[in-house]
Formats: structure tokens, sequence, C-alpha cells
């Protein structure tokens, strides 16, 4: 038997933060959320002809019992078996079919589940880099999977148990006032003292509940700090060990506390629950026995009390959910509003309809009255204006902050310029088609990004067929030939969660590998050569050089030997470029040139003499 006790708690009610943020339905938002479910009509017409059958199934055997007292106890042994079997079938029968419904449901959440993050996966890895880089990762996840995951509980939970609970409180109420009106209205008397208790317990727990989540998150919040790579590597080079260890038992110490009187506020009310449940069917005895001993209703029998006290415990707890639709239901909306503000986000860089693919081979990158800014308030690029000419490699320098990176992330359209143009090959790259444009770049970072699998996986990534004869010569020429063969495992050594079982120079060479497979016509160094000592540096200098024969080329460059021997040296500073030209003209000018390198330049050159 079930009682109501076990519904209450915070699904019962709304935050503060859910009642401010409450989602505005509509016919559209309505409409929307449908499309999801049409493919599956069938499937859902399906599960609510079970939920129906099931409600109407499982009247049989409380309806049977009556009979089993009013027609076979103590007087007809052979009805008794009949009826008992009958019981049981129609228990089992019930039973089955929700086992039924039950698969069904799940089948038709899973595949929807599989179709939303199909289609949030594809919308995510188109959407622009400025939206990475302003989203937290955290929520980026959260929406892949917490939110389209919740979405299974919307249809195999909310939706269903809305359906069922409908169901049985109809197919029910009938059965009750078709045996006993005056039965059934003493038996519905109870309901609001089993709803009233509920709420106000529920209050009290929901909020010793949000103590909890809040001081859990405190907790989960120092787990990901102390026991990441970079936290437990802080911990321990500050000997904060015992420090960190005081305040983790502090915070768990409240945790438990709390989750103690959690559980302890609903024991006391889960004991009134059970008695305010008994009392509807004692109500019904006293009324039943009440009208046989007075002979005042001569259709009523024993067996219809007994059988009115089954069906009445059978109420109880759909009633309870039913009054909490509303909750159920804004939260379900909620669910899919945040998952549709994904959706709806713009993507203004996309691909245009029959963009163009023209021959990009030794081709000429220019940028006319360029500007950009992340924000409107700070401009960061005004007025770029240069021109690369097809094959020459080129060198941007500026101040820290500058806005280097940015002016080379607008070829790949990492960016898409706010005013101004940036054409290669006498095209604007925002007529060429996207994914043609970014294969005839080549971009090797400072921050090169690794994924977690082997020296071989991370060099298909840029080119998937691949020989084995391609894979070799790239890494020769990165000069990471011998750190391979020096592995045990070679070309399979696993290089760890964003390459942190490699050195920096490793990494970087792996990540210039990975380029030069790639084989690109246009390159962009941004600081490639950042993580590689001096020794290395020069060992792999000739090699890019050879690479970037033929390639027109940008090179974002902190160290002396690099910009020499560009064709001409950029330097960026308030949104312009401010002074362009060779090294030593540059340096007769005695401007933004020059006060580099006396500052930067200089100092690294005379170290590297040093060393």
């Amino acid at each position: 038997m079930a009682g109501p006790g076990r519904g209450f708690g915070p699904r019962g009610f709304l935050t503060e933060e859910e009642k401010q943020n409450m989602p505005q339905v509509n016919a559209a938002l309505i409409k929307r959320i449908l499309g999801y479910l049409k493919p599956y009509w069938p499937q859902f017409l399906l599960v609510f002809v079970t939920i129906l059958l099931s409600a109407v199934v499982g009247l049989f055997p409380s309806i049977i019992t009556g009979r089993i007292v009013d027609e076979a106890l103590g007087e007809n042994m052979a009805l008794l078996v009949k009826l008992l079997i009958l019981a049981f079938i129609t228990l089992t029968g019930s039973q089955v079919i929700s086992v039924l419904e039950s698969y069904i449901n799940a089948w038709i959440s899973q595949r929807i589940i599989f179709d939303m993050k199909n289609q949030m996966y594809d919308h995510l890895q188109h959407m622009p880099h400025a939206f990475f880089t302003s989203e937290k990762q955290g929520d980026i996840i959260t929406r892949m999977n917490t939110d389209i995951s919740g979405v299974s509980s919307v249809i195999s939970g909310t939706l269903s148990s809305i359906v069922s609970n409908i169901a049985t409180v109809v197919t029910t109420l009938v059965a009750l006032f078709t045996m006993s009106w005056k039965l059934a209205l003493v038996g519905i008397v109870v309901i609001p003292l089993l709803i009233l208790p509920t709420k106000s317990v529920g209050k009290k727990r929901y909020q010793i509940l949000t103590d909890a989540q809040a001081k859990n998150d405190e907790m989960n919040q120092l787990i990901n700090e102390n026991l990441s790579v970079s936290g437990s590597l802080l911990v321990k080079l500050f000997t904060r060990e015992e420090k960190e260890y005081e305040r983790f038992v502090g915070v768990n110490e409240e945790v438990t506390k709390l989750s103690l009187k959690e559980q302890n506020s609903g024991r006391w009310f889960r004991v009134m629950m059970g008695m305010f449940t008994q009392l509807g069917p004692l109500l019904i005895y006293f009324a039943g026995g009440w009208f046989l001993i007075a002979k005042s209703d001569p259709t009523l029998t024993i067996g219809t009390v007994t059988a009115t006290v089954s069906l009445i415990n059978r109420l109880y707890r759909p009633v309870e959910s039913l009054l909490n639709i509303h909750v159920d239901f804004t939260r379900s909306l909620a669910l899919f509003t945040r998952i549709f503000d994904y959706f709806d986000m713009p993507n203004p860089i996309q691909s245009p309809e029959n963009g163009l693919k023209p021959d990009v081979t030794d081709a000429e990158v220019v940028y006319e009255h360029v500007s950009f800014s992340y924000d409107p308030a700070k401009p960061l690029l005004t007025d770029i204006n240069f021109t690369v000419p097809g094959g020459k490699m080129y060198a941007i320098v500026g101040p820290s902050g500058s806005g280097k990176s940015t002016v080379v992330n607008l070829i790949p359209r990492l960016y898409d310029v706010l005013g101004g143009r940036v054409t290669v090959a006498g095209t604007d790259v925002r007529d060429f088609d996207l994914e043609y444009l970014r294969q005839q770049i080549g971009v090797v970072t400072q921050d090169s990004y690794l994924f977690n699998g082997t020296i071989r996986e991370n060099l298909l990534y840029a080119k998937e067929n691949a020989t084995p004869e391609e894979i070799e010569a790239a890494c020769w020429i990165a000069n990471l030939s011998d750190f391979i063969a020096n592995q045990p495992e070679g070309l399979e050594t696993v290089v760890g969660n964003r390459g942190l079982k490699l050195s920096g120079g490793e990494k970087q060479r792996l990540s210039i590998a990975r380029v030069i497979l790639k084989d690109p016509k246009i390159l962009i160094l941004d600081e490639a050569t950042s993580a590689l000592d001096s020794i290395t540096e020069n060992a792999i200098q000739e090699a890019l050089e050879a690479l970037m024969e033929g390639r027109t080329s940008i090179v974002i460059a902190h160290r002396l030997s690099t910009i020499l021997k560009a064709d001409r040296i950029l330097v960026v500073k308030d949104g312009v470029i401010a002074e362009a030209g060779t090294h030593d003209e540059l340096l007769q000018k005695g401007g933004v040139y020059r006060e580099l390198y006396e500052t930067q330049f200089r100092q690294i050159l005379d170290r590297e003499g040093k060393s």
C-alpha cells in the first residue's frame, strides 16, 4: 500500500529562482517541444493505451476481493479458487502491462535524447570561436549532458506520470462511485488531511536540502580544486596538505549534519502520514459498518466495503502527485527552455551558400581598413592595412595586448571583421566556403592543444588517410623522430590529457608535425616556437623555413632570430599598423619597434648569447 507520505519534498515547490525565471508558456514553445515527440507518436499512442489498460486492469484485484468476501468465503470453495486465480491473473497482467509501458517509455525518451544530443553537438561544433571564449565550459557541458539527459525524466516521468495518475484517479473514482457513492465520499474527505501537512513539512525540509546542496557545492569545489593536477601540485609546493584537510573536514562535517537533519525532519512526518493514510480506511469501515447495522442501504455488502477500502488506498498517491503538476510542468518547460536558449544562439560565422573555392596557392593576403573589437566600448583594431605578398613571410610584433593574435585569427574566420575586409587571393574570406578556407590554412599556436590519445591519433587529426611515409616525413621535419624512437610504444605512445605527459617542447613539435602533415597553403605561426629551447628551435628553424617556402606565412614572434628572417615586419599598436619595414629600417626610425627591441628582443638575444 503506497501512502502519500513518500511524495513530499522539494519536488512540490518552486525555488525563488525558478519563480523568477518561469518560462513563458505559449503555443510556439509547446509546438517546438512537440516537434521532438512527433516522430514517435505511434509509440506514444501505445504508451497511453497501455497506461489506460493498466489503470483499468488494476481495478479488478480490488473488485474481485469484494466478490470473494461476499460470495466465496465460507460458502463456495470452487468459486473462491476461481476468483483467487482470476485476481492473480489480473494482478500479473497489470504488472506485465506496466513493464511494457515502462520499456516503451524508456525507448522513446532515449531516442529523443539521442536526437537532441546530436542536434546540440552539431550546433555547438559550428558555433563561432567567440562563443567558447565567453561561455563557461561547465555551462556547455551541463546543457549538453545534464539538461538534455533530464529530458528523459520529462518524457518517462512527468508526461507519463500525469497521464497515468489521471487515468488511475478517473478509473478509481468511477469504480468507487459505482459501488457506493456514500463510502466514496467518506474516503475522499481524508484527502485534505494528507495534503496540508505535506506542504508544511515539505517546505521545511526543502530549506534544509537547499542549505545542504550549497555545502555540497562547496565540498565539490574543494575536491575539484585540490585534487586536480594543478591544484594538488600547488598544495604540495606550499605544504598546505594539513590545512586543506582541515578545511575539507569542516565542510564535510557541516554536510553530514545537514543531511542527518534532513533525514530526521521527515521521520515523524512519515509516521503521521502513515496514520492519516490508515484513517481513510478506518472511516470507511466505520461508515460501512454503520450503514450495514442500520440497514440504511440494502445494496451495501461487506464485500463492497472491503473493495472500497482497497480502492481508496489506490487513490491517495495519484491525487497528491496531480496537485504538484504545475511544479513538474514548469520545471519541464524550464528544462526545454534552457536547451532552446542554446539552440537559438545566433551563429554569425557561417559558410555562405555556394561559397567560393579559389586557388590560394602562392596567394597574397590583404587587410583593408580592418576594424574589430570584442567589446564595443573598447576598440582593439581600428584601421589595419597591409598586404602579405604570395609566398612571403611577414612577422607581426607589438606590445602585449595590442591584438597581434586577433589580426591573424581573422584570416580563418575565427572572428569576423566589424569593418573593412580581409582578402585571400583577391576574395573576401567571408565569401569563401568556410570548410575549404580553413583547410587551406595551417595554424600553430603558443598553447598547443592535444587530445588524450596516441601520438599517431593526434597526427592523423590533420590527415586521416596519411601514409606511414608521410607521418614519418612530418615527424622528421619537426625534429620529433628521435623522441618517438626513444618511446617504448613509438607512435602509439599516449600523450595524456592536453598532452600532459609531454614536455612543452615535445607538445609544440608534435603540433608543428601535425600542421606539416596538413600541408596548408597559408601558414600562421602564433609564437609557435615559444615553448622550445634555443637548441631545439634552431634545429627546426630551417625545417620551418622549408615549410614556409612557397607559402604565404604570417608569424607572430617574440624571438629576434625569427623576426630577422621575415621579409617584412609589421608593428601593431593602438589598433593600427604603427610601423612596417625590415629590422634595420625600423631600428633607424627609432619608434615603437626600436623600443620593443631595446626592452624585449635585445634582452632575449643577450640571454641566448650567454647560454
